[in-house]
């Protein structure tokens, strides 16, 4: 049984690793500005990128091959918790696509400084049809969480004066969608949290000054990330202090 549940595992990992492939693909298709249907035309990373030399006829920033690796690591490491979490079924799959997407919109953030809409609204089409076939949440709760995540960061957007932008709005509001009411404030602490650690961090290296904007995404991603596995412990320890 052992044996069995550790080969289960490893052919997860290696799902993961698959379809961290494919958001490689996705990642480069975008910053390369390549239609999806040259990307599923190429099937695999190294297809994608002799389609790109052929197509453009000069080399490939290797900035834009920094993530390679990490992805496909971090994409099975996705798999790996949602199996653990969820086990096959339906909601391993549902928050094995959530998570794949917000580690394209996180590289993306990190690389361009940009959250795409095309996958912001994926990401929320699919989380709708969930709602409908599926729900976890109340339609109250999800409507909540939709509202105040998008609110608190627009009211954030318009007090930094740039130093968010109508992409983080977008997420956050989607990502409150998923979670629902409480847990949008969680994701909401847990960002913020995290991204201040990170701005003191890069600020004492001397990689960035003040003025600097972060890419916030990925804060937003891991946020959304220990909701989902742990969101319900998080909040009876925060709750315990009131």
């Amino acid at each position: 049984m052992y044996l069995g549940q550790v080969l289960l595992y490893f052919i997860v990992f290696l799902a993961g690793v698959a379809a961290g492939s494919f958001s490689n693909l996705l990642i480069f298709g975008y910053m390369q500005e390549l239609p999806l249907r040259a990307l599923f035309k190429a099937g695999t990373v190294v297809s994608f990128l002799n389609l790109l030399k052929r197509k453009r006829g000069n080399h490939i920033e290797k900035s834009n091959l920094l993530y390679f690796y990490p992805v496909e690591l971090g994409s099975a490491v996705i798999f790996v918790l949602c199996y653990h979490f969820f086990s096959p079924g339906f909601y391993f799959l549902k928050y094995a696509v959530i998570l794949q997407l917000l580690l394209v919109i996180s590289i993306l953030d990190i690389q361009r400084g940009v959250i795409p809409n095309r996958f912001v609204l994926c990401l929320f089409f699919w989380l709708f049809i969930w709602q409908l076939v599926r729900p976890y949440h109340s339609l109250q709760s999800v409507a909540l969480g939709f509202l105040v995540g998008g609110a608190l960061f627009y009211v954030i957007t318009m007090l930094s004066r740039g130093g968010m932008g109508g992409g983080d709005i977008k997420l956050m509001a989607v990502l409150g969608f998923s979670v629902g009411w409480p847990y949008v404030l969680i994701i909401f602490m847990i960002s913020f949290v995290l991204g201040a650690l990170a701005g003191v961090i890069l600020l004492a290296a001397g990689k960035r000054v003040l003025k600097d904007s972060l890419p916030f995404a990925p804060f937003l991603s891991l946020g959304f990330l220990l909701v989902i596995f742990w969101g319900v412990e998080i909040w009876q320890w925060y709750s315990s202090f009131w």
